[in-house]
């Protein structure tokens, strides 16, 4: 994967979203003058309350969704629409229930027309690096949910995307399964120099993964804050976990957010 040295991996410039309502209601403006911009090989989270503008704006850089005003780029080129450049992770693992876990990793590769002996090097090799070796010939229904989870960062993986759009990816799973994911996830992302641009409600699990948090207001959805989070190790979430800095970011993340002890916050 190539990129120009001299442009972000992806940058929203002066971006507004607003949704036309029907029936003569007035149109929603979900998000407002967005400006930020994300380096290759970052990891940016970004939080806020529910209905903020979050997953819309993952949705534009995607390319499902287009600005109602400004620019989304990725690689340095206006999104227009979906880009090669790009892959997109939901909470819901998605994986077709009728092709086995290695047809599911390999069905980008498939409809990009690349050969089927590449795609089965390629499926082979995202199988043993997900912790999946000897679950190819498994269907999604034979799998756990983490193991479902591990299929779809798999499958996502293998497009070799510059960006990868986490929407709460890891949300949907228990305590253990979710920390053990986030430590693949951090790993897999260092080692391959990806950009993330990562949603979550889980303050700490922001923390623990980031270079970056990025805070927005209610609707309609600003950004507020911009966060530098000063923790070594970013590929080790579980170390960093531990580290008596976490603690105090978090407790800024709520103070932005004006959560109290009691609110529903991991």
């Amino acid at each position: 994967m190539t990129q120009d040295s001299k442009s972000p991996a992806i940058e929203f410039i002066g971006v507004e979203k607003r949704f036309e309502a029907r029936g003569g209601s007035s149109a929603v403006l979900a998000a407002r003058d967005i400006n930020f911009s994300i380096a290759q090989g970052e990891v940016v989270s970004i939080i806020g309350p529910s209905g903020c503008g979050k997953s819309t704006l993952l949705n534009m850089g995607a390319g499902l969704s287009k600005p109602s005003a400004g620019l989304v780029k990725v690689n340095g080129e206006v999104v227009s629409g979906p880009s090669k450049h790009v892959a997109f992770m939901l909470q819901k693992d998605l994986l077709m229930p009728w092709r086995t876990i290695a047809q599911n990793i390999e069905f980008g590769l498939e409809l990009r027309g690349v050969q089927r002996e590449e795609r089965q090097k390629i499926s082979d090799r995202l199988l043993t690096q997900c912790h999946l070796k000897g679950f190819g010939q498994h269907y999604p229904n034979q799998l756990s949910g983490g193991m479902r989870q591990r299929a779809a960062m798999a499958r996502t993986l293998a497009v070799d995307p510059l960006v990868l759009l986490m929407d709460e990816p890891f949300s949907a799973l228990d305590a253990q399964t979710k920390m053990i994911l986030q430590q693949d996830l951090a790993q897999t992302v260092q080692r391959e120099g990806k950009t993330v641009v990562f949603i979550t409600h889980d303050l700490a699990e922001a923390v623990a993964l980031s270079d970056r948090i990025l805070v927005m207001s209610e609707r309609p959805g600003t950004l507020i804050e911009e966060i530098h989070v000063a923790i070594p190790d970013r590929a080790n979430p579980l170390q960093r976990r531990k580290h008596p800095l976490l603690a105090d970011y978090v407790s800024r993340l709520m103070e932005l957010l004006k959560l109290d002890a009691h609110s529903d916050v991991h």
